[in-house]
């Protein structure tokens, strides 16, 4: 997944065919149950009402005690209005087990990046992370945008806690050097972590299939 050695975030995708043989439907392949989405970066930073594209965004983010600044401008796709958001988002992953790892891929602000580099850099002893997310999906029946996952419980967006994830015997966070070039203004910087629940709590995360449609996952264990 996602390490200092910049290895890509990889979503998985999810693909079936029907097989008619002998006048009968094959049995469909069978596949583990996820949460992945490649997110619209430009649609995140520029959102325009004709676009139907999923949006993300950090809205809070502190790892080993240091809180990031939020410094851009986020969009809620539901109501129009602007809000301050942490970074935007570009891919998504959760196997939707509650052990397992949330991996993030998002577009920091220049001074973000400044202080990710220097964790890097100087090494992480606290592994902590508390972050806030939000994610939007299109629902073309409802004909409008609705929250597919987030770390928002009932009307207000909460911070889950979480510890870094070890691919081996190196943390799974990583920032790009050099600036992305899909949205040049605001200047960002491609960021990615792995996330698991902290030990002894049990959070939740809702999870809608649509507009109105919505299941809460466990993440973590007691």
């Amino acid at each position: 997944m996602v390490n200092t050695n910049r290895r890509s975030l990889v979503n998985g995708a999810l693909m079936g065919a029907v097989v008619i043989a002998c006048g009968a439907l094959a049995p469909l392949p069978a596949f583990a149950a996820q949460f992945a989405l490649a997110l619209d970066v430009y649609q995140g930073f520029n959102p325009k009402k004709e676009n139907q594209h999923p949006v993300g965004y950090i809205t809070s983010l502190k790892i080993g005690g240091v809180p990031f600044k939020a410094e851009m401008t986020g969009t809620d796709l539901t109501t129009w209005k602007t809000f301050p958001a942490v970074a935007v988002m570009n891919h998504y992953l959760w196997q939707v087990g509650a052990t397992d790892a949330i991996y993030i891929s998002a577009q920091v602000s220049t001074a973000s990046k400044a202080i990710l580099s220097t964790m890097l850099l100087s090494g992480l002893k606290d592994t902590t992370v508390e972050f806030g997310y939000v994610i939007y999906e299109y629902d073309p029946i409802a004909r409008k945008y609705f929250i597919s996952n987030s770390s928002q419980q009932s009307t207000s967006l909460f911070v889950l806690n979480g510890i870094l994830e070890k691919a081996g015997d190196q943390l799974n966070i990583a920032v790009a050097d050099d600036a992305s070039h899909e949205v040049q203004s605001p200047k960002n910087f491609t960021f990615q972590i792995g996330v698991k629940p902290a030990a002894g709590a049990q959070q939740s995360i809702p999870i809608a299939t649509a507009k109105g449609r919505i299941v809460v996952k466990p993440w973590g264990v007691k």
